[in-house]
């Protein structure tokens, strides 16, 4: 998936992944996932989805600080 978010580009295909965490089993529509990336740049993103249920209804990227992305890791630890 790709999102430009104030005229910056965060691109799935791109990007590295740091970290997947999902909730729940594939097809699940209490499922989700949110995966942690990192641009060639040093930007940090969230990609979610979900199911008709959980929390993501839909794909989405949501850009994170570098202490958020932080934040994020240690929680998912």
């Amino acid at each position: 998936m790709q999102k430009t978010i104030c005229k910056k580009v965060y691109d799935t295909e791109t990007s590295t992944l740091v970290k997947k965490v999902t909730f729940g089993c594939y097809g699940c529509e209490d499922g989700y996932e949110e995966s942690l990336y990192k641009t060639e740049s040093g930007n940090f993103f969230l990609y979610t989805n979900g199911g008709a249920n959980s929390k993501y209804t839909k794909e989405d990227i949501t850009r994170m600080s570098a202490d958020k992305a932080n934040a994020w890791l240690k929680a998912n630890d």
